[in-house]
């Protein structure tokens, strides 16, 4: 399909569980390259694989140029009892390199927000991002996003 911006060199569809070895790689990449941490292969192939066999878990996006895989992002659901709709948090971001600041991450986005606003049940979009990725946070701000007034507070327990 082509991306919602029009760009017919970025194309954006749905992940299908054909996609499950790129994911894992582009997941392991992006691991390594924003936190320094090295996956198991086998247990990041397993994580994505769960989300094609339970879709309450969410799913995944791919774009392509040229018939190549050039990024991915997966959306998972929060439900806010407060506006009785859902919340969809962007994840799993990631751009291969070769591919980066040709709009991949602009057209993942735009068919995102395409296809919340076309289900009338979600109320938003999140997402989280390093506090030193400022390329990231100046991209997600020219594409209309705000900083949260929450922070994040997490408790890793290590798996």
């Amino acid at each position: 399909m082509l991306n919602p911006d029009g760009n017919p060199e970025v194309s954006v569809r749905r992940a299908a569980i054909s996609d499950l070895d790129t994911l894992a790689r582009f997941n392991a990449a992006m691991a390594l390259e924003t936190e320094d941490k090295t996956l198991a292969e086998e247990r990041v192939k397993a994580g994505v694989r769960a989300v094609f066999q339970n879709d309450a878990l969410g799913f995944y996006l791919l774009a392509e140029i040229e018939g190549r895989p050039a990024g991915q992002l997966l959306i998972t659901t929060e439900w806010s009892d407060w506006r009785n709709a859902w919340w969809w948090w962007i994840q799993s971001v990631y751009v291969a390199p070769e591919f980066r600041r040709r709009g991949v991450y602009r057209a993942l986005e735009g068919q995102v927000r395409q296809e919340a606003l076309a289900s009338g049940q979600v109320c938003g979009l999140r997402l989280e991002v390093d506090r030193e990725n400022h390329l990231a946070q100046q991209v997600y701000v020219n594409l209309g996003m705000s900083p949260s007034r929450y922070y994040l507070y997490e408790l890793d327990f290590g798996t």
